[in-house]
């Protein structure tokens, strides 16, 4: 009985200190991880739709929660004013997740521009979502009121149907953030 308890009380030990690491090692890391994320992956992407702004896309950005999520909200300051942002969204592809970033002018709630940031699409086909600007130039322009299906990509159309999708979805959030985007803005005035 005596070794089971010695068993018990060690086997607790170093599962509290193996707990312990695992999650220091976490806070650690994460914000390398993201720090990563914003330089290769959706850096990219935000510097070309927020291109021409006086600021730091990357550094001047927020946070909002929506349903359970945190999204991330870059700002773009044109001619001294705050009014313009890029943020998250993504659809179903032929390959699984479609991730995007969407700009959009806060004055007229129209799309700046829209970029692929992550993808497993085909290469070659799908795959050009990212690397043709041409598809995804499609969205300029549009209001944020009122998306509308893009021509499809040739050979791509579950790849170009996702990005549609995901635009739509990330309109939809755009509008229901609105307010609480208008809010956070105001400290980058």
């Amino acid at each position: 009985m005596r070794e089971m308890i010695n068993m018990i009380v060690v086997l607790t030990i170093l599962g509290s200190v193996s707990g312990g690491l695992l999650a220091a090692t976490k806070n650690w890391t994460d914000p390398k991880i993201e720090y990563q994320q914003l330089t290769f992956v959706k850096g990219p992407a935000i510097k070309t739709i927020l291109e021409g702004a006086s600021n730091d896309p990357i550094v001047d950005r927020f946070k909002i929660s929506h349903e359970g999520v945190d999204s991330s909200f870059f700002v773009g300051i044109f001619n001294g004013e705050a009014n313009t942002i890029a943020f998250e969204g993504s659809g179903k592809g032929f390959g699984g997740d479609i991730g995007l970033m969407l700009g959009v002018n806060l004055a007229d709630d129209t799309i700046i521009g829209v970029g692929v940031t992550t993808h497993s699409e085909t290469p070659g086909i799908g795959s050009k979502a990212k690397s043709d600007p041409s598809f995804v130039n499609q969205f300029k322009g549009m209001k944020m009121t009122a998306i509308a299906s893009v021509d499809a990509m040739s050979g791509a159309t579950v790849t170009s149907d996702g990005i549609n999708g995901g635009v739509a979805a990330a309109s939809q959030m755009y509008q229901n953030l609105k307010p609480q985007i208008l809010e956070q803005l105001k400290a980058f005035k």
